[in-house]
């Protein structure tokens, strides 16, 4: 197989399952990585290897144990499916030189992936990447693949990473004033890795938990891991049947979070990253910057102006915030997609704590998400957002965004753009701070078209506006 087929975006490579997504192609990733290991120097420390709930993820997880064994690696290994943030978090449990993922995080059942966690607990970089696809080719040309048998090896390590996950959570989120408030929460794991894992956290924490969709379907009931709106309708359900405080979701492999409030209300991802940094700020005293993406709310930039910090922006993708949080102190670091971490807390996007620090901000408001919400735009203005993706073939996709950076816009809704952004696809700013964001996908022929106002509807023919 070439290994054209192999390219790590945004975060690692997904593929669909006996098509290229096979046992070969895993082998020879999982040997670039050893050998990327080796390469650095790091391979004595070992390597964590997690896999979530899809179907053939532990035979996928096997052979990559087999390969680093293969290569004098020590492997440290759960007994069952872990979330990703866990896996990024036994990194620094176990001090080990990075952890290999096996999941398609959201993306439909048939998808599966693969990706490398370096030993800073964080996404890996583009230089990290390109060193492991450098190997990548290597290998593909007629490079060796060492392996070895799991049975009885001496470099193999169990590993039980959820005590330790569990301290360290209690040492960023006030467990005393969850108990004190006795929030009763239903929770939707969406047959991921998380169920098990997310309920005994919030039932540790003093919280009353019904949960749905705790086992394992490798069909995802049907649909797909994604725990957006579309996606929640049970758990909606659930909610309001239950009279809960609040409804929490998590997608496959649980760095992505969803929320559902009391009345069935759902919270989207930039509502969240609003509430908890108005949390960290106004209730936990956090100091530092916010870091955002490019297409994510700038309502965080109005919060952290009126609590004297400034917004810091990044491209789209976490592994652009896990670089900011390892270089300066960060309050919180979020992206529209359903992504966050905090200072204080690994360099990786983390569902079940972005999901636990909405209970604990209830808990100290005693009051639901969408009346904390309203305050919020009560003091800072609300704004609107939406996201459009526009199928074009790759020849136009790439003639549209030409154009527009070599000739932008220079009225868009009857409002003068003001300034014009490259820093991840193309950014127009207009008159009264209302933005678009034109940006290609990086795995589809795509463009995602992002908008935020203080009108509603005012983007309501966007597509036609720029296309």
């Amino acid at each position: 197989m070439s290994d054209s087929v192999i390219k790590f975006g945004t975060d690692g490579w997904r593929a669909v399952m006996n098509d290229t997504f096979i046992i070969s192609n895993v082998r020879i990733v999982a040997q670039a990585i050893a050998d990327h290991l080796k390469e650095e120097g790091l391979y004595e420390k070992g390597i964590v290897v997690g896999y979530d709930t899809r179907f053939f993820a532990e035979k996928f997880a096997s052979e990559c144990i087999s390969i680093m064994l293969g290569n004098g690696i020590p492997v440290y290994m759960a007994r069952r499916a872990l979330p990703t943030p866990i896996t990024a978090f036994s990194i620094k449990a176990y001090n080990t030189a990075g952890a290999i993922m096996l999941t398609a995080s959201h993306n439909p059942p048939e998808y599966n992936g693969i990706k490398f966690i370096p030993e800073y607990a964080g996404p890996a970089n583009p230089e990290i990447t390109n060193k492991i696809e450098k190997h990548i080719a290597s290998i593909s040309e007629g490079g060796q693949i060492l392996s070895a048998p799991l049975e009885g090896h001496e470099l193999l390590r169990e590993i039980e990473p959820m005590p330790n996950y569990t301290k360290h959570i209690s040492t960023l989120v006030n467990f005393g004033k969850l108990r004190e408030s006795r929030l009763k929460i239903s929770l939707d794991p969406m047959w991921g890795a998380a169920q098990g894992l997310m309920d005994t956290l919030l039932a540790e924490a003093g919280c009353t938990v019904e949960t749905i969709h705790n086992y394992r379907d490798v069909l995802f009931g049907g649909s797909y891991p994604d725990p957006s709106e579309m996606h929640l309708g049970e758990l909606r359900d659930k909610v309001v049947r239950m009279k809960a405080d609040m409804g929490l979701a998590l997608d496959g492999d649980a760095d992505r979070f969803g929320a559902i409030d009391y009345d069935g209300t759902y919270i989207t991802a930039n509502q969240v990253l609003s509430l908890v940094a108005v949390h960290l700020l106004k209730n936990r005293g956090f100091k530092g910057v916010i870091v955002r993406t490019v297409a994510t709310t700038h309502l965080l930039d109005r919060i952290a102006q009126a609590y004297g910090t400034h917004v810091v922006e990044v491209p789209v993708g976490f592994k652009y915030i896990a670089q900011v949080m390892m270089k300066e102190p960060v309050i919180m670091g979020g992206e529209e997609s359903g992504g966050l971490s905090i200072g204080g807390h690994i360099p990786e996007k983390d569902g079940l704590l972005a999901d636990m620090l909405l209970a604990e901000m209830v808990a100290y408001e005693k009051k639901p998400l969408t009346e904390i919400l309203n305050g919020i735009y009560e003091k800072y203005s609300r704004l609107y957002t939406q996201r459009v993706d526009v199928r074009l073939p790759q020849e136009k996709k790439e003639r549209l965004l030409k154009d527009l950076k070599e000739n932008p816009l220079r009225e868009i809704a009857g409002e003068r753009v003001m300034d014009v952004s490259f820093v991840d696809g193309i950014r127009f700013t207009l008159e009264g701070s209302d933005w678009v964001l034109v940006r290609p996908s990086g795995t589809e022929p795509l463009i995602r078209i992002y908008t935020e106002s203080r009108e509603k509807d005012r983007f309501k023919d966007i597509e036609h506006i720029i296309t």
